[in-house]
């Protein structure tokens, strides 16, 4: 639908964003910012009752929804191409979190690849500050605020500070 396009370039905007306040080099900040519009491409598993369900998820409608990630990294891995691998990546780890308690893998802190710990502060903050079926969208300040409250949590600090800072450019 036109929420996921739009969704998915805003994201790729703050991972170009965040990847440029770290210090990364312009053809890997193009790079990610490309790979990081394959972020969500599992969900095309996902049915969409799932997807535009207006309330709380049940518990099996949860572990559907977790699995886009590993089913993304599936779609995508193998390639020859750079950008699709990187995408892979990004799409098994963006719902990683810095404390080890995100999925699939559950991965900690710098195990996560860089570029799955920039499009989780990017696809957070989009997400956040976006209407969908189950809530409706928050401030600009009130996403910040969390994303600060869950650095060194749920995000790499660097990440977030990195966000912060072209937020405020």
């Amino acid at each position: 639908d036109s929420e996921t396009g739009n969704h998915v370039a805003r994201v790729a905007e703050y991972v170009a964003r965040i990847a440029e306040g770290l210090g990364l080099a312009a053809e890997d900040v193009e790079q990610l910012s490309l790979a990081s519009t394959m972020h969500d491409i599992g969900k095309l598993s996902v049915p969409d009752s799932i997807l535009l369900k207006p309330g709380r998820l049940s518990a099996d409608e949860r572990r559907t929804m977790e699995a886009h990630a590993e089913r993304g990294r599936r779609i995508l891995e193998g390639s020859d191409s750079r950008l699709v691998r990187l995408a892979a990546e990004i799409a098994a780890t963006h719902h990683e979190r810095w404390d080890g308690g995100g999925y699939p893998a559950g991965l900690r802190g710098e195990a996560i690849p860089l570029s799955g710990r920039i499009v989780a502060v990017a696809d957070v903050y989009d997400a956040l500050t976006s209407d969908r079926p189950y809530k409706t969208a928050w401030s600009h300040a009130e996403a910040l605020a969390h994303l600060q409250a869950e650095a060194g949590r749920h995000f790499d600090p660097a990440c977030v500070e990195a966000f912060l800072k072209s937020r405020t450019r």
